[in-house]
């Protein structure tokens, strides 16, 4: 494997692209979020081709097929872990049929068959079958394979301090601590100190007393910093020269190889897409992050005048978004018009958010959903509420102001499988998961034993609710944008909350002219008081994204659908609420304009 990460040519998938809105290698447009089972949940690695038959079949005895389940992935601990001549091959106790014929049952039954891989050299359960420098005969290999869905996962991967991978990565995808620069041409010469000279754009970067450090991606991996608004830091300066030409840029600099601190810069001048980047490398290691030393000229070209000059490292992003895009190229290339589904599984780490949707139809948002996953008999551990991100509600509180993020040009943002009929969970609890995702329009894959189910019993209820399903399945493919917050009145839809001791209202405008409502109480305790929203409040966030506003607004009453209940109400106030909801309970209603 090559010492760094490869050299990127392309101005498309540089950091000042991410916001163009233009996908890459012709990723097809306008599929809704993916429905299906994934054996991780249910499973981990002890998931075999005899339960995976048996989840297939189970899939259509349950009529779960008609309602849009379709996709049966394999997750982790299919593989032998390490490749035969180069290829990626199936474990022969667990998958003894191989993935062409399991494939082809999977096919038979009228679902899809999905499969897993990583970015990085090894998967998340140690196998040494990573797609890293394979992509091409890797794609080759799920294209015979009569694959439709690929989660590829983000474990071992070389340029970053991911799970399982060198900590000391971390010197990729940060740039060293910066004290100051120096610009020469000719007999003129400028000195800047980063500290009173540099300004600091985006969110990550800090100014210390006398450097500047922290340049670089929030890891998003956990539930720290909030997703809305530009995870990543720079230092600039505006510098005036006397005359256009190349200068001789010098940087007082000096490296680490921890979160924070690392050894590669990027040298831009100019911004957007217009911006010509002038170095983008490692500088050499100095002895300690506060061992400064002067690095190497560095020519840049500025214009006579003012210029903007960046130091920067955006790598974190660029590199992961080279890495998937390698699999996309390679799917390419050995199925033209292809319609695999791409699944983006790296967990939020270098805000996916921000450029998932160039080659990925989702992303996943942060770090996995339950570390407690079942095996054959044992049906896994859910929970509600967790300080880390396994847990309904840790999942949610971050997706849940992701929504400008996803929509059908786009991609959906990824809170991880339903964990719907896992021990820890009440019915109530899963109710409320089943609505917040379908309202966020997150993936539905289902991640319990199915054999644990049965048609008409309350878990079926929950999972084959047409009615919720509909909401997630909407053509006009808008993500739920939350409109009500008990504790955030000024920027429900924006503002991060994580104390769980609330209630949240979720507005989705839907296909027909309708909107869904859904009441939720996020606290694990009973809320006895009144929340609503009016028709004021519901165009004013939504007011550009409904299919017509007019009549939503102009009606003289509403039809009031309950969509767990089917219960019909007329209102004619204008104003929708509960008064009092159950500990983790939701009200999830479908509102439609009376003429």
């Amino acid at each position: 494997m090559s010492m760094g990460p490869k050299k990127i040519e392309d101005k498309a998938y540089r950091y000042d692209a991410f916001a163009n809105g233009q996908v890459l290698l012709e990723k097809k447009k306008g599929h809704l979020p993916a429905m299906g089972w994934n054996s991780w949940n249910a499973f981990g690695s002890g998931n075999t081709e005899a339960l995976t038959k048996a989840m297939a079949d189970k899939m259509v005895e349950l009529g779960l097929d008609k309602l849009g389940y379709r996709y049966i992935v394999l997750d982790d601990g299919c593989y032998k872990p390490e490749r035969v001549e180069g290829l990626l091959s199936n474990e022969e106790v667990k998958f003894p049929s191989g993935f062409k014929a399991l494939s082809d049952y999977v096919h038979d039954r009228g679902l899809k068959f999905g499969m897993y891989n990583d970015i990085g050299t090894n998967l998340c359960a140690g196998a040494a079958v990573g797609t890293c420098g394979h992509e091409m005969q890797d794609a080759k290999s799920y294209i015979e394979w009569g694959v439709d869905f690929l989660k590829v996962d983000n474990c071992y991967y070389l340029w970053d301090n991911v799970t399982f991978s060198d900590a000391t990565n971390a010197k990729y995808v940060y740039a060293p601590n910066i004290k100051a620069i120096k610009l020469v041409r000719g007999d003129f010469m400028t000195q800047l100190s980063a500290v009173s000279d540099g300004v600091l754009r985006g969110m990550r970067a800090e100014k210390k007393e006398e450097y500047v450090t922290c340049i670089g991606t929030f890891d998003g991996t956990g539930p720290g910093p909030s997703p809305v608004g530009d995870r990543s830091g720079e230092l600039c300066f505006t510098v005036k020269v006397p005359e256009a030409g190349e200068y001789l840029l010098t940087v007082t600099y000096a490296t680490g190889v921890e979160e924070g601190v690392g050894s590669w810069l990027q040298a831009a001048v100019g911004e957007g897409e217009t911006s010509a980047l002038f170095y983008d490398d490692f500088l050499a290691a100095t002895e300690s992050p506060e061992t400064f030393a002067e690095s190497q000229e560095i020519p840049v070209t500025l214009q006579a005048g003012e210029n903007v000059l960046r130091l920067m490292n955006h790598r974190r992003q660029e590199n992961t978004l080279s890495s998937y895009a390698a699999l996309l190229e390679g799917l390419n290339a050995a199925a033209p018009g292809h319609d695999v589904i791409l699944s983006i599984c790296e967990w939020g780490k270098t805000q996916p958010q921000n450029w998932g949707y160039k080659v990925g139809d989702s992303w996943r948002i942060l770090n996995d959903i339950t570390f407690r996953v079942g095996s054959d008999g044992d049906p896994g551990v859910g929970t509600w509420v967790d300080g880390y991100t396994p847990s309904v509600t840790s999942q949610y509180n971050k997706a849940v102001i992701m929504d400008e993020f996803a929509g059908l040009h786009k991609g959906w943002n990824d809170p991880d499988m339903l964990m719907i009929g896992m021990n820890g969970l009440s019915l109530t609890q899963c109710e409320t998961h089943m609505a917040m995702w379908c309202m966020m329009n997150a993936p539905l894959m289902l991640g319990l034993d199915l054999r644990r189910v049965q048609k008409g019993d309350e878990l079926w209820k929950i999972i084959s609710n047409e009615a919720l399903i509909a909401l997630n399945q909407d053509a006009l493919g808008i993500q739920a944008k939350r409109i009500y917050c008990s504790l955030e009145k000024e920027h429900p839809d924006t503002e991060y909350v994580t104390n769980r001791d609330r209630v949240d209202i979720l507005a989705k405008p839907l296909s027909d002219g309708s909107v869904a409502l859904s009441f939720l109480n996020v606290s694990e305790k009973e809320d006895n008081g009144a929340h609503s929203v009016d028709i004021d409040t519901i165009l004013r966030f939504l007011g550009g994204k409904m299919t017509d506003k007019e009549a939503f607004a102009k009606a003289g009453s509403y039809t009031v659908t309950d969509l767990w209940t089917g219960e019909e109400t007329i209102n004619t106030t204008g104003v929708f609420g509960v008064f009092g909801l159950e500990a983790c309970a939701n009200v999830t209603v479908r509102v439609t304009a009376n003429a």
